[in-house]
């Protein structure tokens, strides 16, 4: 009988082949073929992962700079809206002024009446002619048989708490007939008397004297009492 190796033929079939492809890596052709493949699949990978990741990048940044604009958008309604309720409140404020200002002007020459009432019925035998304000200064003219009484007209005026500053009377005496009496031949002079005409200039400062006890300068419930035959007459400039 024939005995054939078969282990020891294909032991050294593969170690021929393994010995030839030894020798094929072996090769600096092959050496730098397979270096240049490692190289170029790698620079490759570098190549499209920096794509990959500025495409990544750029999205993102895009994404944030709509954002940015979303907001920038909102904050200018934002600010918009604010700045239209600003020139409301404005538009109210200025408003709510004109009527205080109106107020105050509407009321000036009822309070300047209603203090010349509370001063007049302390001095009886006092008539006022007219009375006029021009802003702060206020003019009164009148008259009375008595000069003590203007001078205790003035003195009311003056110590009224800074209501009336820095007051001026000017005083003149003048002769003048009575009404209720008729001259007559036998006595020409009857019914003349003498009278005192004054002017007094003075400062009306409300302001000052709204804190004062007794006095309201700001609120008027009666017109001034005075002679009938003397109306008073109050004009404002």
């Amino acid at each position: 009988m024939i005995k054939i190796n078969l282990l020891n033929s294909v032991t050294e079939r593969q170690g021929g082949a393994v010995v030839a492809v030894d020798r094929k890596v072996g090769s600096a052709g092959t050496r730098l073929l397979m270096m240049s493949l490692a190289v170029a699949f790698l620079f490759v990978t570098v190549v499209a992962w920096d794509i990959i990741s500025t495409q990544m990048a750029k999205a993102d940044a895009e994404a944030q700079l709509e954002d940015q604009k979303r907001i920038a958008a909102e904050l200018e309604v934002v600010m918009k809206e604010q700045k239209e309720l600003e020139e409301k409140i404005t538009a109210i404020d200025a408003r709510i002024e004109a009527i205080k200002k109106l107020r105050a002007a509407q009321a000036g020459p009822v309070a300047v009446l209603e203090a010349m009432r509370e001063r007049i019925a302390m001095v009886p035998g006092l008539y006022l002619q007219s009375i006029e304000q021009a802003g702060e200064v206020v003019t009164i003219k009148g008259n009375s048989p008595d000069e003590s009484v203007v001078t205790q007209f003035g003195r009311s005026l003056e110590f009224s708490g800074g209501l009336f500053e820095n007051l001026n009377i000017e005083t003149q005496r003048q002769e003048v007939q009575n009404q209720m009496v008729t001259p007559n031949a036998t006595n020409p002079e009857a019914g003349k008397m003498n009278v005192v005409n004054f002017t007094i200039n003075a400062a009306y400062k409300p302001a000052k004297a709204a804190g004062a006890p007794g006095l309201n300068p700001t609120t008027a419930s009666a017109a001034p009492v005075v002679n009938p035959a003397a109306p008073v007459q109050v004009a404002k400039n």
